[in-house]
């Protein structure tokens, strides 16, 4: 079945990324030269996805006006290019009343979904291929939900959801059991969950009436927990690249990363070249 359908969550109060986002959605904030959520509606754009709900919350009205269209007096590649693709896909917006978690948002997409099995993406993460149109080949094959996943260094296992699972094939597991933020030595793995789904309306099933959880939030975890005892779910070990906007050093990664890779931009490659000396230099004396 064709996923046609993108949920994409910006209702987050962005606390691990303040100051920087005392008064501005984290989703706003600039990787190279524009904001994360647009990667984020790239990605599912190019996974071949044209609606998309985005759920947003207090004090993101910059992100539903990032998506509207203004005439400019001067020409701009970059709005061209996001003017082009803002001409085939169709947007929407719902609020989240209050920050009550990510189970909670996602609640908010059932009129919208539907029947229909959806990509959900958070809007804090970039991945480099799109990973919800590798998860999307892992859906078509397995008809189940899939969820993308990580190995993860021992200091980032408390802030991800965790995963117990059997590899059935390379790189992908049949989910067993799921743990939001666990301590290190309670976590059944080191494979984390990073922010990107296809899932099937009975997720809507499993979030209702769902008690709060960690940190006293409705957690979209401990709904997959739930589907995941009652039926096939599936995980998928993604291999590219993968950035956290809402960790400050993830996002100043990404904005050089990026940048380095980008050809409009390459007198970086030099800046970069010329820090790197200067502080090898400043490290040898």
């Amino acid at each position: 079945m064709t996923i046609k359908k993108a949920v994409i969550p910006a209702a987050g109060l962005g606390t691990r990324m303040l100051p920087i986002t005392k008064a501005q959605p984290k989703e706003m904030l600039p990787v190279v030269d524009k904001p994360v959520i647009q990667y984020v509606v790239e990605e599912a754009y190019h996974s071949g996805i044209k609606e998309i709900l985005i759920i947003t919350g207090r004090n993101k009205r910059a992100v539903e006006d990032h998506f509207d269209r203004i005439i400019f007096p001067v020409k701009d590649e970059g709005i061209e290019r996001l003017e082009r693709m803002l001409d085939e896909l169709s947007i929407l917006f719902v609020r989240q009343k209050e920050p009550k978690g990510l189970g909670d948002a996602v609640r908010y997409a059932k009129p919208f979904v539907g029947d229909e099995p959806f990509a959900l993406l958070l809007g804090d993460n970039i991945t480099i291929p799109p990973c919800i149109k590798e998860l999307m080949k892992v859906f078509e094959k397995y008809k189940a939900p899939v969820i993308a996943l990580e190995k993860l260094p021992k200091e980032r296992i408390p802030l991800h959801g965790i995963i117990k699972g059997e590899e059935i094939e390379d790189g992908i597991y049949r989910i067993k059991d799921l743990i939001e933020k666990p301590k290190v030595e309670e976590a059944p793995s080191n494979i984390g969950v990073i922010g990107r789904y296809i899932l099937t309306p009975e997720i809507f099933d499993y979030l209702k009436n769902l008690k709060p959880g960690y940190s006293g939030e409705v957690q979209l975890t401990d709904a997959l927990k739930r589907m995941s005892s009652k039926k096939n779910v599936y995980g998928l070990l993604f291999k590219g690249k993968r950035y956290d906007i809402g960790d400050k050093i993830e996002w100043l990664k990404a904005n050089i990363e990026l940048a380095i890779e980008n050809k409009e931009f390459e007198r970086i490659r030099g800046w970069m070249e010329t820090m790197i000396k200067q502080y090898s230099c400043l490290k040898a004396q």
